[in-house]
């Protein structure tokens, strides 16, 4: 289904090519992804509709990072039918999609009700997404709950800050390093220095559930800022915890229409 290209490190990267993506979204519209429930309305489908609209909104408990081992420029990506699939799983609140920086690859950062929903979705749905594409996958569940405090003091918009302008790059970290609970880690510390990051519109921190990883959603007005944070800053934070990490930069101009069909809470 997909051809394959080496990297600069000499991995192979899968590719899609137009045909692959409209194959997949013909399949996804006959109900070919395993668990969508696209025939039945549920009630995550009366949850979301709620939430675009204010009225009853679900509470987060969980957060969940998604990242598809594909090449395909965004506007190629079936998001539409993916939507649709995903506003019908249980628990689901809001999703801002991702479009990676350089490689195209495709995923998202979500909110669900409950940390029992989220690990529904990255042990049913995700895995028959990814397997429809033919691609490999990364997911993670994180604890909402544990990083509020922490979230709140970076104006996060997952916690109710008003976002003021409109986010033109994300960035995703995560850290090899086991903190719980999550409120004995460094937080506290890290947070004045992030405030004082060129072009930081707002961070969502991130604890990884049975993990204890240490991460964070960032939001920055321009890629370039976002580079600088990825590139320059995070590993001087993460050389001070002597601690391997993980990074990626998103262009949220590409997203931002596929991502307010989804109630993200980037755009108001």
């Amino acid at each position: 289904m997909t051809a394959h290209a080496k990297t600069p490190c000499g991995l192979h990267r899968s590719r899609l090519g137009r045909r692959d993506i409209l194959k997949l979204a013909a399949g996804m519209a006959g109900g070919a992804v395993v668990g969508t429930g696209l025939l039945m309305p549920s009630i995550a489908q009366a949850a979301f509709s709620n939430s675009k609209t204010g009225t009853a909104p679900m509470s987060q408990n969980a957060f969940v990072y998604t990242e598809l081992q594909i090449s395909a420029p965004f506007d190629q990506v079936p998001w539409k039918k993916i939507n649709d699939a995903i506003k019908a799983q249980p628990g689901f609140i809001n999703k801002t999609w991702l479009s990676g920086l350089g490689n195209n690859s495709a995923g998202g950062i979500y909110a669900f009700d409950s940390i029992e929903n989220a690990q529904k979705f990255v042990t049913g749905y995700f895995p028959a997404e990814a397997r429809n594409f033919g691609v490999a996958q990364t997911t993670r569940v994180f604890d909402a709950m544990a990083t509020k405090e922490a979230s709140i003091d970076l104006n996060s918009v997952h916690y109710g800050a008003k976002p003021t302008t409109k986010p033109a790059a994300f960035v995703y970290t995560e850290v090899q390093l086991h903190v719980l609970p999550f409120d004995n880690g460094p937080w506290r510390t890290f947070n004045p220095v992030l405030k004082l990051q060129p072009g930081l519109l707002s961070k969502t921190w991130l604890s990884g559930l049975h993990t204890g990883t240490v991460g964070g959603f960032y939001a920055f007005d321009t890629i370039e800022n976002a580079q600088r944070f990825a590139l320059d800053y995070f590993p001087t934070e993460t050389r001070q915890l002597n601690a391997a990490f993980y990074t990626r930069v998103f262009d949220a101009n590409a997203t931002e229409t596929a991502s307010r069909d989804m109630a993200s809470v980037f755009y108001g």
